[in-house]
């Protein structure tokens, strides 16, 4: 092993639904602390996004019971199309050097297979990472401008290019101010100088976006422009796995494999067909047979294209892939 080199590897992206916070997981997630010297009698248990300490002891290890439903698929395809708007906008890939594929249980892999990618060592796909989730952009003008009417005193100018996260920001700004409201903005945190931005917004989008003059607005100055666009860049970044992107020795699922928690396939298809692309149909490995299962408790639920459940305490008989499905997500027991 000492004597074997590393040749390369491709660039890959994981966007999982554990890792984005869905409104659903507060519904259909549990986490139980699995410490036996936990505070709370039993273990601390709760539902939604597992934490990364229990709260009682302070444990780091958790028993799960996650489950994917359409919202959870909705969340993660929109998290996928935004991460491969970045990789084909910003990085300039064509779609014939992207592969995408859902990844068999809650979300979707991306691979970028291009010689240029290969070589990129831990820090360089670190860059990456800190590119497409927006960490560490600077949303001002490094240099300074002189304040009308001060002694000498100077200010940040804030300033957007026509480029990378700056043209994302401006493109983004310039639609929220166009639709906005005042209970818009101050839902976002801007709660003073909203009517100088609402008062003639074709006046302002023109001055600011087009013309680049920021500081035209009376009362509007670089903190409310700021709030605006860090609004934006949480609208607009890519919610991965940057674990899985940065490390290059990381083994990934390979295509047409099945998923220990759920029994789907990761199943590839074309960048075009995201949107169209249902994972509860397209991913389905067992397609015959039945068996007779005792559920403890599960949602309804899709699969193959029927409707099941909900189920609670009760023996059912279920096709092939639904029984795998409960079994393996720790709902089920198959019954002889």
């Amino acid at each position: 092993m000492d004597r074997k080199g590393w040749s390369g590897a491709d660039l890959v992206f994981d966007i999982d639904a554990d890792h984005i916070p869905t409104s659903c997981g507060k519904i259909h997630d549990e986490w139980k602390c699995s410490n036996p010297d936990c505070l709370v009698k039993g273990g601390l248990s709760g539902r939604g996004i597992t934490p990364e300490e229990c709260p009682a002891c302070g444990g780091i290890k958790f028993e799960t019971k996650t489950w994917a439903c359409d919202q959870c698929i909705d969340k993660t395809r929109e998290e996928t199309q935004k991460l491969l708007d970045l990789l084909t906008d910003d990085f300039g890939f064509s779609e014939r050097e992207i592969r995408t594929f859902f990844s068999g249980h809650r979300g979707y892999h991306i691979h970028v297979e291009n010689e240029a990618v290969q070589s990129l060592d831990t820090v360089a796909r670190k860059e990456i990472v800190d590119y497409v989730c927006g960490i560490g952009l600077t949303l001002f003008d490094k240099k300074t401008k002189k304040q009308s009417g001060s002694k000498g005193k100077r200010s940040p100018d804030f300033r957007l290019n026509d480029y990378g996260w700056s043209r994302r920001l401006k493109k983004g700004m310039y639609k929220f101010i166009q639709d906005a409201t005042k209970e818009d903005f101050r839902k976002i945190g801007v709660k003073t100088n909203v009517n100088a931005l609402l008062k003639d917004k074709s006046a302002v989008l023109k001055r600011c976006f087009e013309e680049n003059y920021w500081s035209s607005v009376n009362e509007v100055g670089v903190e409310t422009w700021m709030r605006l666009a860090e609004h934006v860049k949480n609208q607009e970044i890519a919610q991965i796995d940057t674990v899985v992107t940065s490390d290059v020795h990381r083994l990934i699922r390979a295509n047409g494999t099945l998923h220990g928690k759920t029994g789907l396939l990761k199943a590839e298809f074309p960048v075009k067909d995201l949107e169209r692309f249902d994972p509860f149909v397209g991913a389905v490995a067992f397609k015959e047979g039945d068996a007779r299962v005792f559920v403890s408790n599960v949602p309804e639920f899709k699969l193959s294209g029927e409707t099941f459940g909900p189920y609670k305490n009760q023996t059912v008989e279920l096709p092939t892939a639904a029984a795998v499905l409960l079994i393996l997500k720790g709902r089920a027991e198959v019954l002889n």
